[in-house]
């Protein structure tokens, strides 16, 4: 059984920064594409970014520059590191896991969820 959870999560200012972490157990997060999304109220989950099984890391066009994704294979954790936060950034963020080969862009295509965490960020 695969669990993924996410923590890091909190209140910051525009501007500042958070790190997000995804523990996963019951599998190894390299043995699957890693995904962070974001649902904020009242619209649908977007991807934020992710990570593949050879390590390539790809973002959406909204953090590029600002959100940097790594992996840690021996704690068996993803992080987000998210700089330069604005308000538009406040979601509820999750981390996902794909068994495929490649990085789905789209929700659906993602095996396992964790239950997301809370960031906020404040004007």
């Amino acid at each position: 059984q695969v669990q993924l959870v996410e923590s890091g999560g909190g209140l910051v200012q525009t501007g500042g920064s958070l790190r997000l972490s995804c523990a996963a157990s019951g599998r190894t997060v390299s043995s699957l594409g890693m995904g962070w999304f974001r649902q904020a109220p009242g619209k649908e989950r977007e991807f934020v970014g992710g990570i593949t099984k050879n390590e390539g890391t790809y973002y959406a066009d909204s953090v590029k520059g600002r959100f940097t994704i790594s992996r840690d294979n021996a704690k068996n954790t993803i992080y987000l590191q998210m700089n330069n936060l604005k308000p538009e950034d406040t979601a509820v963020y999750y981390c996902a896991g794909d068994r495929d080969y490649g990085l789905p862009v789209t929700a659906n295509e993602y095996d396992y969820w964790g239950q997301g965490t809370q960031v906020t960020v404040s004007s």
